[in-house]
């Protein structure tokens, strides 16, 4: 492996490890020793970039939070409906491929760790604003007192918890498929909309 990278490239080859490895196992238990060990470089090096572990771990889990909303991002010319499917589609997506580390993600935050509650609510944040932009009322992304943005948020809780207990099953078992529980969602949306 090249030594040889600039400042900023080592950084993000060091996340870039930190989120490979995040697939496996939760943040908190990430080895510095094995992340440095992998980028060639010694422990001390890393923390040349990074002042402290938690500097490091709030580096990756900004880097998943960054990338949940990269991948759930629709193409910007569907019409909203669409866009809201297809947003799911990738949201439920991503919590299957990714079920451990995005249940460490959620569970950090549950836990009070103040990086991962920032992280998490940051995103959460963006799918929010995402979903109100879809159901045609932006203006309301900003208000986060108002009773349709707490309703959006607590039914992404919702879809999200859907989506990581459905993904848990085993394929044969389960209930529902992934179509039918992007449309349960939608459903429940609106639903939940109209209380």
């Amino acid at each position: 492996m090249d030594n040889r990278l600039t400042a900023e490239d080592r950084k993000k080859q060091l996340v870039k490890i930190g989120l490979m490895m995040l697939r496996d196992q939760p943040i908190h238990e990430l080895s510095i020793d094995a992340i440095a060990g992998q980028a060639g470089i010694s422990r001390s090096l890393l923390f040349h970039y990074f002042p402290s572990k938690r500097d490091y771990y709030v580096a990756v889990i900004s880097a998943a939070g960054r990338r949940l909303l990269r991948v759930t991002k629709p193409d910007e010319d569907l019409p909203p409906e669409e866009a809201l499917r297809e947003m799911l589609v990738q949201f439920v997506a991503f919590i299957s491929r990714r079920r451990t580390a995005y249940i460490s993600f959620v569970r950090g935050a549950a836990g009070g760790d103040d990086y991962a509650v920032e992280v998490y609510d940051d995103t959460r944040i963006g799918l929010s604003r995402r979903v109100l932009t879809f159901l045609g009322t932006p203006e309301v992304a900003d208000n986060r007192t108002s009773a349709e943005y707490l309703r959006v948020h607590a039914w992404l809780s919702y879809a999200e918890d859907l989506a990581i207990e459905w993904s848990g099953q085993p394929e044969d078992k389960q209930t529902m498929t992934a179509d039918e529980l992007i449309d349960h969602s939608i459903e429940a949306l609106h639903v939940l909309r109209k209380l």
